[in-house]
């Protein structure tokens, strides 16, 4: 995941000029984390490292309120640059009907299967973006509760 992090990370410093606030809700089983967030506004994770991250992220310029565009840099960026597999795109809305997309990608680390999702929304300038990642089989197991605080929120 920290692969994947930097790579976000870089697409967004092209464009970044300033954070918002942001709200999501914490399900049961996740622990969120204050401190050492970094450039997330908000974090959670599991006992067996699942984790769930959420950044705001002020842009300008041509495309910066389209899902489309979005949709493009994530997947040239994870899947075509870093190759990640691109394993499902499903449209999303937030808590307050705003509609987002997801990205679903899979990948090996050592051998060993992770998943990671990227959800976003963008409006006003500002794309508004969550992570979720982590090991197969944990990952799955805490499925429903990552659906869930996704579903909360209110970007």
């Amino acid at each position: 995941m920290k692969k994947l992090r930097s790579a976000v990370l870089g697409l967004l410093a092209l464009s970044s000029v300033g954070c918002h606030a942001f709200d999501m809700k914490t399900a049961p089983g996740f622990l969120e984390l204050k401190n050492g967030s970094g450039s997330y506004v908000y974090r959670a994770t599991t006992p067996e490292g699942v984790v769930v991250a959420a950044r705001v992220e002020s842009v300008e310029g041509e495309g910066s309120d389209s899902l489309a565009f979005w949709t493009r840099a994530f997947t040239l960026q994870l899947h075509d640059r870093d190759g990640y597999a691109l394993t499902d795109t499903r449209d999303v809305k937030s808590l307050d009907g705003e509609p987002g997309k997801q990205l679903r990608f899979g990948h090996d680390e050592s051998g060993k299967p992770y998943v990671y999702w990227v959800t976003f929304w963008a409006r006003d300038h500002r794309v508004s973006i969550v992570e979720a990642g982590g090991a197969k089989t944990s990952f799955e197991a805490a499925q429903p509760s990552i659906e869930w605080m996704i579903a909360s929120v209110h970007p």
